[in-house]
């Protein structure tokens, strides 16, 4: 057995540091606590928990920041969810891992009632999670950069 000099453990410890961070955004979720933030004011909205439940994800609001005696719910919605109250509303459904990016969903916009397609994947090592709504193709669109709570 070789034992290894002060200098060599050295840079294999400086090595595997190096190496980590990479590992980890690699296998980052987005199984998780996500805050989104509006659009037009860059105040936070809502906070969010994607789950995974074999293999599929989906999104449920949580909270919402709204004034202290106000209680949104989806009146825009339609069938089922015709004036359900936006906490514990699943947003974001049936997305499946496509390589680097979860793809195949649907999104719902809780302000107008629609659903749109949906993809989304993680940047900034896993503390970001860019999230796509669109028609059709995703070039007819738009994306918000939720933000990792836990």
């Amino acid at each position: 057995m070789q034992v290894l000099n002060r200098s060599a453990f050295l840079a294999l410890s400086l090595g595997a540091m190096l190496v980590s961070p990479a590992a980890q955004a690699q296998n980052a979720s987005p199984v998780g606590l996500w805050r989104n933030v509006d659009d037009v004011s860059g105040k936070p909205r809502a906070l969010i928990r994607i789950t995974e439940t074999g293999g599929v994800l989906q999104g449920k609001v949580e909270k919402v920041f709204l004034a202290p005696n106000e209680s949104p719910i989806c009146t825009k919605c339609d069938g089922a969810l015709k004036n359900a109250p936006v906490i514990g509303l699943v947003i974001l459904s049936d997305l499946k891992q496509d390589g680097a990016e979860y793809t195949g969903g649907q999104i719902l916009d809780p302000d107008n009632g629609k659903t749109y397609s949906s993809k989304i994947h993680l940047t900034d090592g896993g503390k970001k999670l860019n999230v796509r709504g669109y028609i059709g193709v995703s070039l007819l669109g738009r994306s918000q950069i939720w933000l990792r709570q836990e």
